[in-house]
Order: structure tokens, then sequence, then C-alpha cells
């Protein structure tokens, strides 16, 4: 499936901005001149604008317009972007060669793993293993975890994500080239269903220098019921 105009043209500007042919303090053109030029309408030109500024990438300043941050550092949106595949996040962060590498088994559930998916210790879990690198520089290593026979999340309605500067697994720290003791940045994911059942979970470790920030946007199903804030 294509990806959505705004995130397409959002892509083109991030790469030009982190590859330096865009400089910071550099004034994007209106709406109206971007939407003529990439034959959109202008609310998509706004849409990719509100993803550039979530990124961290540029900045807009009223009554004058976008311009390119000053420090356009790498901000993650979060967990918006775990849905998607890594080659797509990465090819819109970088415009350097990214190299995706996995490694999939089926292993027995340990305890601790079988307590979360509920199911026997020892039922086999299928067991991805992936490797990113950028440029050559490893950036990413992750595990996810889940039952046989279960598919992807697509029935998953909740994602949970925890951050965290951590020591990281050994073998997660021997990818990433840190030194012993040094810290990663970990993110732990839960994909559940509507009751709550855990369908996959993934640790994944990025260098702590590779993102500035994690932006999170989640939706609020409008079928649950609010909860009402207590006075403790």
């Amino acid at each position: 499936m294509a990806e959505p105009a705004y995130v397409s043209i959002a892509g083109e500007y991030a790469r030009q901005i982190r590859g330096g042919d865009l400089a910071p303090g550099t004034q994007l053109r209106s709406y109206a001149e971007l939407a003529e030029r990439h034959g959109v309408s202008q609310i998509v030109i706004r849409k990719a604008i509100e993803l550039l500024l979530s990124q961290g990438l540029v900045r807009t300043v009223e009554r004058r317009g976008t311009f390119v941050a000053d420090r356009p550092n790498l901000v993650r949106v979060s967990p918006e972007r775990q849905m998607e595949s890594p080659e797509m996040t990465y090819s819109r962060e970088t415009d350097r060669e990214v190299s995706i590498e996995r490694d999939t088994q089926h292993i027995p559930a340990s305890p601790e793993l079988a307590e979360v998916f509920g199911i026997a210790t020892g039922d086999e879990l299928t067991h991805v293993i992936t490797l990113a690198t950028e440029g050559g520089r490893p950036i990413s290593i992750s595990d996810t975890y889940q039952p046989l026979g279960v598919h992807g999340t697509t029935d998953a309605v909740l994602l949970e994500e925890t951050i965290a500067d951590r020591i990281p697994p050994l073998a997660h720290g021997e990818w990433l080239g840190v030194a012993s003791g040094d810290l990663v940045k970990a993110v732990h994911q839960r994909f559940l269903t509507k009751d709550d059942r855990v369908l996959m979970i993934s640790d994944v470790s990025y260098p702590r220098d590779r993102y500035e920030a994690f932006v999170f946007r989640m939706r609020l199903d409008l079928d649950i019921e609010p909860v009402t804030p207590s006075a403790d």
C-alpha cells in the first residue's frame, strides 16, 4: 500500500534538511506554493508540515512562515512510528544507506514470557531479531516475541511503550558497540487486544544519542469509558 501523500512529502523535506540541502533558518515556501509544486491540496501540505514540526525539523513563526529548525535533531514520533516497518521509518530519517537484517526463530517460552502471553512454559514462541545499520553504523536492535499462530498486530487496539536509559542486554550492547556499563535508549513495547491479551512484545535498543526526544501520539478510543481523576 502506497504511503499517504503528506508522509511522502514530509519525508522528502526531512531528507533535504538532514542532508544539509536545506540549511537551518531556510524559509520554506508558502502552503499555496508547496501545494502547487506537489500537485496536492493545502490540507495535505499542512499535515506534512505538522509531521516535520513533530519531528523537530522545522519551526513556524506567526505571520512569517515555516523555517528549518536551528538544531534539526532526530525526534522520533512514537508509538505511531512503531507501526511501520524499520525500512520505512529509517528511510524518512536519513539519506544514507540503511540496511535491515532479520533472524526468525522458534523458541520455547521461558517462565517470564509464558506468564506475559498466558501460555505454558515451554510452548513455542516466534522470536524475531531485527538489526539496523545506517551508513554502516549500528543504529538499533530489537527482540520481538509472539505466540505461534499469531501473525502481526492486526487485532491489537493498544500499544504500550516504556522508554528508559538502561544497561542493555549483552547482545544489544555488542551490536550497538557500547562499552560495558554504558546506557542505551531502551523501548519496551506491548501490543494488546481490547480484553488486554498480549499479542506481541518487543524490546528495542538505540544509541543514547540517536534521538533528541520521543513524541507520543495516541488515539483514544471513543468506546472506552472515561476515567474520573481521583483527588489523591
